[in-house]
């Protein structure tokens, strides 16, 4: 348990990964059906990027920092709109001195009937996650390994919302338990939408990861994925990638259009690109 996220908070990964799950949440909001965010390894909640952890990698910087001193489309400012929205709400109208994880993400952007359930392991982040919800009845925490909380926490009663599974990737096996998270969640929780985030790393582990959840059965299964630079061998992370499962209809469309924009933006180097591809799509496009 030694990762820390405040180390990366804000990074290129945090934008669109915070990115794609705040559009999420802005279509569960279009209906009044209260809906349940589920995140399995929560980290925090909210970072200062003024912290030790924060200045001594400065990864934000090139991150939401570069977003919000850019002069953005429409189209882009349009797709980021609630993301950057959470953003404003936890720095009031101040400058950019904190950065909300994906706990604060959603309940800034939930209702009062939303509910939230949040984990997280690391005996201090589980404690600061905890004083910061002390006073918000729509959240419950819970200290357990994160995919014991697929099985506990599944199905929802409110029968809609979003589980996101964001591991640390610090042990051997993580894609496989990925995989048996994401087979577990649409068991029990068929109709809900699932975000998977990964690390690109080794291609071929990406590759296999990809492949074989692909073969679970999964009816509608989205792949996001973008890096900054070509993506191998030692220093800091140069790629990421996510997996949606029952993605909302338009998040893929919209994805893709952004997509260029948003590679040139975060760049950092030779070789930086992405991508928006279905994994899994189902023939009959045609539900909302």
């Amino acid at each position: 348990m030694n990762y820390r996220h405040a180390y990366h908070a804000g990074n290129f990964a945090d934008v669109l990964k915070h990115a794609v799950l705040a559009r999420i949440l802005a279509y569960l909001c279009k209906k009044d059906a209260a809906f349940r965010v589920i995140d399995t390894h929560s980290g925090i909640g909210l970072y200062d990027l003024a912290s030790d952890e924060a200045l001594k990698t400065g990864e934000w910087r090139n991150g939401v920092g570069r977003i919000l001193e850019s002069d953005l489309s429409e189209p882009l400012r349009a797709y980021l709109g609630p993301w950057m929205g959470a953003i404003r709400a936890a720095n009031g109208d101040d400058n950019l001195l904190v950065y909300p994880g994906s706990p604060m993400i959603a309940t800034t952007l939930g209702r009062l009937q939303d509910r939230f359930l949040f984990n997280e392991l690391h005996p201090e982040d589980a404690q600061q996650l905890d004083a910061l919800y002390s006073a918000d009845r729509r959240v419950q925490i819970s200290r357990e390994n994160g995919y014991v909380t697929v099985r506990a926490q599944l199905p929802p009663r409110e029968r809609r919302g979003v589980v996101v599974i964001d591991p640390p990737f610090e042990e051997a096996g993580e894609f496989q338990r990925m995989l048996r998270a994401m087979q577990d969640a649409s068991r029990r929780f068929a109709t809900g939408i699932q975000l998977l985030w990964y690390p690109i790393k080794d291609q071929d582990a990406v590759d296999a990861f990809l492949s074989e959840a692909a073969d679970t059965g999964a009816t509608r299964l989205l792949c996001i994925e973008q890096w900054i630079r070509e993506p191998g061998g030692d220093g800091p992370l140069a790629g990421a990638g996510m997996l949606v499962v029952n993605p909302p209809y338009m998040l893929a469309e919209e994805t893709r259009a952004i997509m260029p924009e948003l590679i040139e933006l975060l760049a950092d180097g030779p070789g930086a690109g992405g991508r928006v591809t279905w994994l899994v799509e189902e023939a009959d496009r045609s539900g909302a």
